[in-house]
């Protein structure tokens, strides 16, 4: 921490020679602004724990659904294999 200190007052200093306090300032602040958006934008995509407990809810329900859809269509399965064989073993 001691050398960002350090080394944006060093900054700041040589800029301010060169362009002016005016100018050293404001460009200053451009990039704080553009940092603080930045961090800001950052922490609205980041996922909470309410968000985390949602999609795990959402998962386990889906689990429900497609383990039952699977039931369905192994019994239909079933049933189609069965009707097959005694029609093979009919004729």
């Amino acid at each position: 921490m001691y050398l960002e200190v350090k080394e944006t007052a060093r900054l700041y200093k040589l800029l301010s020679e060169k362009l002016g306090h005016d100018i050293t300032e404001a460009v200053f602040k451009y990039i704080d602004n553009k940092a603080e958006r930045s961090v800001e934008a950052a922490i609205k995509t980041l996922a909470t724990k309410d968000d985390i407990a949602a999609i795990r809810k959402e998962a386990s329900e889906n689990k429900a659904k497609t383990i039952k859809w699977m039931f369905i269509f192994w019994i239909g399965q079933a049933a189609l294999t069965f009707a097959i064989l005694s029609a093979v073993v009919k004729k």
